[in-house]
């Protein structure tokens, strides 16, 4: 077995959080009655939006002070989500949480900031990750020159990474997101661009810096809703050479026969909301993939028929990882399971993080407590490990 042995956590993108006061408020709201219930503290995934970033750098004392606040609550922190760069909360987010994307110097700037916060945050950690966009939305504009810019720029932050190593002992690596509708977005893609960027690396002799540095941070969902093996996308990514610097733990929306399952369509329908993006993927007896950029009432009561005749609907929806079914619809728990059980064979060890950052817009007034749903997934996460 060589899953992590960090405490589990999860990522804070779920709460939100535009200074560091609101940040730490969260974590005593949240974080430290879920450690309570649980009888252990867990790891704090944080998320510190740009604003707080740049709050957090522009003051010793400030980053002294958020430090010792965070260790006085008996909360560790070895990873940062650096994928939202804005307000993750605000009421539409969409193809926005994407930007700015890798062509943008302020994402280089953000990123190797939360690198010098969290290399303060370790504590007697030597390691820290940060996960970040997948370079960018396929459906935005990029610049001419994209692909180029953002190798250039990654490469720069693995040499900012290399120098804070230098400075101060703790090695950061940078997790790369493949998310549905990305620019890495498949398996396949990832692998392709992995290896373009140790060929530019190469160029500029920064080869093996480049690979120490940045790898992939494996949302299950994301590829589960691509309809992806991700036994065989994880042996795939791990036989390319690229570093799993961290997993997300997620489960997806799963309606099976949308055609004739109407309750399933229906139940769907309350899903729909207007902050976060949901990629609807269908999937045909064929293996043709349809997609569709956003889940929509009128898809799911009334879809036309080249996707309502599909074997089956997978939607990017994080839902409750501990959670086999939502009433008439199921999850992709199962391709979780899988993918811890194939992350044990390999020989690497990623950073563990469950991420459900939807609670705040899951239908229905019998949702529990933020406090009990994320000690739930926790536990859950917990027996699926130890299993």
């Amino acid at each position: 077995m060589t899953l992590s042995t960090l405490p589990l956590g999860y990522c804070t993108n779920v709460h939100p959080g535009l200074t560091p006061r609101e940040v730490l408020d969260g974590l005593r709201k949240y974080t430290v009655p879920v450690g309570e219930r649980l009888k252990s503290f867990p790891a704090a995934g944080l998320w510190l939006a740009q604003p707080v970033i740049e709050e957090l750098v522009g003051s010793r004392d400030a980053l002294n002070d958020f430090c010792r606040e965070v260790r006085e609550m008996k909360l560790s922190c070895y990873t940062l989500n650096a994928f939202p760069y804005g307000n993750f909360h605000s009421d539409r987010v969409k193809e926005q949480v994407y930007l700015p994307d890798w062509s943008d110097p302020r994402r280089l700037d953000y990123t190797f900031k939360c690198a010098a916060v969290l290399a303060e945050l370790l504590g007697d950690f030597d390691e820290g990750s940060i996960s970040t966009v997948p370079l960018g939305f396929k459906q935005l504009d990029r610049p001419e020159g994209f692909l180029d810019l953002a190798m250039e720029q990654l490469v720069e932050l693995a040499i900012q990474f290399e120098e804070l190593y230098e400075s101060t002992g703790k090695r950061i690596r940078l997790a790369i997101e493949p998310e549905p509708l990305c620019l890495l977005e498949t398996t396949s893609e990832t692998i392709d661009f992995f290896a373009k960027l140790g060929e530019y690396a190469a160029t500029l002799g920064k080869r093996e810096l480049v690979r120490e540095s940045i790898g992939v941070c494996y949302d299950v969902c994301h590829q589960a809703v691509e309809f992806e093996d991700v036994d065989a996308s994880l042996r795939a990514i791990d036989a390319a050479g690229i570093r799993l610097n961290k997993i997300h733990i997620t489960c997806a929306i799963d309606l099976p026969d949308p055609a004739e399952n109407e309750a399933g369509r229906r139940r769907l329908a309350e899903f729909v909301e207007p902050r976060y993006l949901h990629q609807t993927f269908a999937r045909f007896d064929d293996g043709t993939i349809r997609t569709v950029t956003d889940l929509s009432g009128e898809l799911c009561l009334d879809p036309p028929p080249h996707f309502r005749d599909a074997d089956r609907w997978r939607i990017h929806y994080h839902v409750p990882v501990n959670a086999d079914s939502l009433g008439p619809l199921g999850t992709t728990r199962n391709e979780l399971k899988i993918a811890l059980k194939t992350v044990a064979a390999l020989d690497q060890t990623p950073h563990l993080e469950v991420e459900t950052y939807t609670w705040s817009v899951l239908p229905g007034d019998r949702q529990p407590s933020l406090v009990d749903g994320l000690a739930d997934e926790l536990q859950a996460t917990r027996e699926l490990l130890d299993s």
